[in-house]
């Protein structure tokens, strides 16, 4: 008989009112309470939302100091039946204990006691010098907090870093102790430098599950995300959503309209609409797409054929791995620029063969080596050509043609109506190569929804800048982004030879 999932139980010692460690510092230097500012325990919220959202047994027992006295939106989070509130003893038990059952109309049963070693920080909160703590009267009726051992989840971040604190949850996840933490380090910069412990705790709580297929797009000085695969599903930003990202810390956020398969009918005024394309490929059956290709993409296929390419569907497999490592490690250079994979470890390409996806992994072999390969991705009504890519010792089997040629097979025979590849405008031979094989540019309309002030000015530079020059001038400058990528990359391996 499996063991029932043990309950979480947090301690969270608040203490300081806002996400600036420097702001809170100088509240308390000053005994300013203010408890309607915007950011007042904005990070608190956060926490008790993913608390009340999680599936798991949580409880969580939080601890307030007189400068953190939580205010009517944290307490109506604060549901009994997750969270109990208590006292967080900074200079006076009795006073502070009376004010904060009186200002949240709840009765307190535990305290803990606030801490701190710096000379300064013991003077910045009304203590002498000296006193690391606060004194605790023998008749003090509350009790102390004590469940042990517990683990404090910030300072596991900072001491082991967050694949090393992950590590340490998983393995006591089931053992009864407490987890400790304070809120002004969960988006932050960490307890003594180390990183922000959230992307542990939302682990730990099993939350935010919607929000790890997020990447950063590049080209934004603010924090842009967009979903990794933007192109696989319908997908509208709801409000929840929106609001979930901005209290994370992220400026922006821009998603693609799926115009083959839905249109957005009166978007917001605040969203900033981008023109954008894709290259896409409308697949009828095989023998339509082989009849509707020009003369020379045949050829090119049969040629392929000729000089002994082999292409079929395979499996992932450590062999296949190491195919692709190989290629990726043939050369630092690929169509005129520095190929990014170069130098990667085999580990990785292994991960990353082996990550479960929806996915076919198509190979083209000569003589049983592998020499090319093309990663197709499913989404809904649509798949994606990922990755192609093959030697370019081959290069005169024309491998990339056939293997093109085996996609259109195999989404053919799978019904798939839409098969895409990236974007036209970004290498005038890769455009010319899509549309011999039947790709046509496909308009889209891709959104960007500002989050914060600096998501709204960097989104508008971004699209004064995209809009500032002509696709020609566009083109005519990518021979010197690639000059500027080649030496790049051969100056960092002469630097790492000469090591």
């Amino acid at each position: 008989m499996a063991n029932e999932e043990a309950m979480i139980n947090l301690r969270i010692d608040v203490d300081y009112p806002y996400p600036s460690r420097a702001k809170s510092l100088l509240y308390v230097a000053l005994r300013i309470k203010k408890r309607r500012s915007h950011d007042y325990l904005k990070n608190a919220r956060i926490i008790a939302k993913m608390i009340n959202e999680s599936p798991k047994q949580v409880m969580a027992s939080w601890f307030f100091t007189p400068y953190t006295i939580p205010d009517k939106e944290l307490l109506d989070l604060l549901n009994p039946d997750r969270h109990e509130v208590g006292l967080h003893v900074a200079t006076d038990p009795y006073r502070e204990w009376k004010i904060l059952e009186n200002e949240t109309g709840r009765k307190v049963n535990y305290y803990t006691i606030h801490g701190t070693k710096s000379a300064l920080a013991q003077l910045l909160w009304g203590r002498k010098l000296g006193e690391k703590q606060a004194k605790i009267p023998n008749d003090f009726p509350l009790k102390r907090f004590s469940i042990d051992p517990t683990i404090s989840l910030d300072y596991l971040c900072y001491e082991r870093g967050l694949n090393g604190a992950e590590e340490v949850v998983q393995r006591r996840l089931n053992e009864k102790n407490a987890w400790s933490l304070h809120p002004e380090w969960l988006l932050n910069k960490g307890r003594n430098g180390g990183p922000p412990f959230y992307p542990v705790f939302k682990n730990l709580l099993d939350v935010d599950r919607e929000l790890d297929a997020l990447i950063p797009k590049k080209g934004f000085a603010a924090k842009v995300y967009a979903y990794r695969a933007e192109w696989a599903k319908d997908f509208i930003p709801q409000d929840d959503f929106l609001e979930k990202l901005s209290e994370r810390g992220i400026d922006g956020f821009t998603f693609l309209e799926r115009k083959w398969s839905f249109r957005i009918l009166n978007s917001p005024s605040t969203w900033i609409k981008e023109e954008d394309n894709v290259g896409m490929l409308e697949i009828k059956d095989y023998e339509n797409w082989w009849n509707s290709v020009g003369k020379k993409t045949r050829n090119m296929v049969r040629r392929a054929e000729k000089s002994g390419i082999k292409v079929a569907v395979v499996e992932p497999s450590e062999k296949l791995a190491e195919g692709i490592w190989k290629i990726y490690n043939e050369t630092p250079i690929r169509q005129g620029r520095a190929f990014p994979h170069y130098g990667e470890p085999l580990e990785k390409v292994k991960s990353k063969i082996f990550a479960p996806t929806n996915s076919t992994f198509i190979g083209a072999y000569f003589q049983e080596e592998l020499v090319g390969f093309i990663i197709i991705l499913y989404g809904n009504g649509i798949a994606d050509i990922s990755e192609i890519l093959s030697m370019q010792e081959h290069r005169d089997k024309a491998v990339n043609n056939a293997l093109v040629a085996k996609a259109v097979e195999v989404c053919a025979s799978k019904g798939q109506r839409w098969l895409m590849y990236g974007r036209f405008g970004n290498h005038p031979s890769l455009d010319r190569f899509k549309e011999s094989n039947g790709f046509v540019k496909f308009p889209l309309t891709r959104y960007y929804v500002p989050l914060t002030w600096r998501g709204k000015v960097a989104i508008r530079l971004h699209k004064t800048f995209q809009g500032a020059l002509p696709q020609s001038v566009k083109y005519s400058l990518i021979p010197v982004e690639n000059w500027i990528s080649r030496n790049r990359v051969r100056l960092k391996l002469n630097f790492s030879q000469r090591k």
